[in-house]
C-alpha cells in the first residue's frame, strides 16, 4: 500500500482520537515535495541530501545543512563569526533597516547571509563559503562581501582551493552603494587568489541572480550549478521588454546556461560532494614535499591565520 492510499483510507474510516480529533502527524517527520506532492520521510530525504527520492527535484536547503552536506565530520572550523551588519544610510522602508537585521538575526540564529570557514572534503582541506536564502534572500551586503573577501584571502596565503555554494537575490539595497563595492572587493580577492594558481569552484543553487551572478558566482575556474536552478541577472520580465522578445521557456535555468556555455557542469547534490573532491585531486595535486600523513590539520591552518 502506497502512502497515498494509506492517508485515503485513513480519511474514510474517520480514524480520530478518543477525544474526537484527528491525530497530526509531528511537524518535520514527513515533507512534501513541491514539484511532485510525495510526502518522504524526513529522514530519508535529509540522508538522500534533500532530494526528492520520486522526482529528482532538490529541495532548497540552507546554510547549516550545507556544511552538513559538503564538509567531513568533525572538519569545519567556522571564521569571522564576530562580524556583524551596521545601517550606514539610516535606511527605513516599513521598519528601520537595524530592526529588520535583529529581526532576521534571531528567526534564523545568523549574524548574516553567508557562513564561511575552514573544513575538509575527502580529506583535502578547503575554504568554504555557504550563502543563505533565509537571511533576507541570500542578499550581498558590507558583511556578506567582507567575510567572502577574507574567507579568499586566507585561502591564499594558506593555498587552498576555495569553495562558494551561491543563493541569493543579488546586492542588498538597504546598504546603497556600499552593497555594489563587495561586487569589486570579492572580485579583486579572487583575482589574487587565481594569479597564485589556485582552485576556484562556485557551485550556482537556486536562485543565483543580481549582483552575485554579476560578479563571483560566474569567476570561477569551474562552475557548477545544481539542476533546474535559476541563474540570472536581471528578472525574466526586465529581459524580455529590454529586448521585446519572447524568451525560451528554459530561460536562466542551470540546463540553459550549461547549453550556452556559462556553466561547465550540473551536478546532483548527491553527487556534489563527490565531484568537488575529484576536482580539487585533479587541479590541486598535494605538493611532493608534503605527504597526506604530514598534512596540517583544519584546527592548525585556522590558528596560523591572521584574524
Amino acid at each position: 500500500m502506497s502512502l497515498f492510499d494509506w492517508f485515503a483510507n485513513r480519511q474514510k474510516s474517520g480514524s480520530t482520537t478518543p477525544q474526537g480529533q484527528e491525530r497530526e502527524i509531528a511537524d518535520g517527520l514527513w515533507t512534501k515535495c513541491e514539484a511532485c506532492g510525495t510526502l518522504t520521510y524526513t529522514k530519508d530525504l535529509r540522508s538522500n541530501q534533500m532530494v526528492c527520492l520520486e522526482c529528482d527535484h532538490h529541495i532548497r536547503v540552507f546554510s547549516d545543512e550545507r556544511i552538513r552536506q559538503i564538509i567531513d565530520a568533525d572538519t569545519w572550523v567556522a571564521i569571522d563569526e564576530s562580524l556583524q551588519p551596521v545601517d550606514p544610510l539610516n535606511f527605513r522602508a516599513r521598519k528601520a533597516y537595524i530592526d529588520y537585521i535583529r529581526d532576521t538575526q534571531e528567526k534564523t540564529k545568523l549574524a548574516d547571509a553567508v557562513q564561511t570557514g575552514l573544513g575538509q572534503i575527502e580529506g583535502h582541506p578547503i575554504a568554504l563559503g555557504v550563502m543563505d536564502f533565509r537571511f533576507m534572500g541570500g542578499s550581498m551586503g558590507s558583511v556578506v562581501g567582507e567575510k567572502l573577501t577574507r574567507l579568499i584571502e586566507r585561502a591564499t596565503q594558506q593555498r587552498l582551493p576555495v569553495v562558494i555554494v551561491c543563493a541569493s537575490g543579488g546586492a542588498r539595497m538597504q546598504e546603497g552603494m556600499l552593497s555594489l563595492m563587495q561586487m569589486a572587493k570579492i572580485s579583486g580577492a579572487l583575482q589574487r587568489h587565481q594569479e597564485n594558481r589556485l582552485l576556484y569552484i562556485p557551485v550556482l543553487t537556486h536562485p543565483t541572480t543580481g549582483g552575485v551572478t554579476a560578479s563571483f558566482a560566474m569567476l570561477g575556474d569551474i562552475i557548477l550549478a545544481e539542476p533546474k536552478a535559476m541563474i540570472a541577472f536581471a528578472g525574466r520580465r526586465v529581459v524580455e521588454q529590454t529586448l521585446r522578445e519572447k524568451l525560451p521557456d528554459d530561460f536562466q535555468t542551470s540546463e540553459y546556461l550549461l547549453q550556452h556555455g556559462l556553466v561547465d557542469a550540473i551536478v546532483s547534490r548527491t553527487q556534489l560532494k563527490k565531484t568537488l573532491a575529484q576536482l580539487i585531486r585533479l587541479h590541486q595535486p598535494i605538493a611532493p614535499t608534503s605527504p597526506i600523513g604530514q598534512l596540517p590539520s583544519i584546527k592548525a591552518l585556522s590558528k596560523t591565520a591572521p584574524d
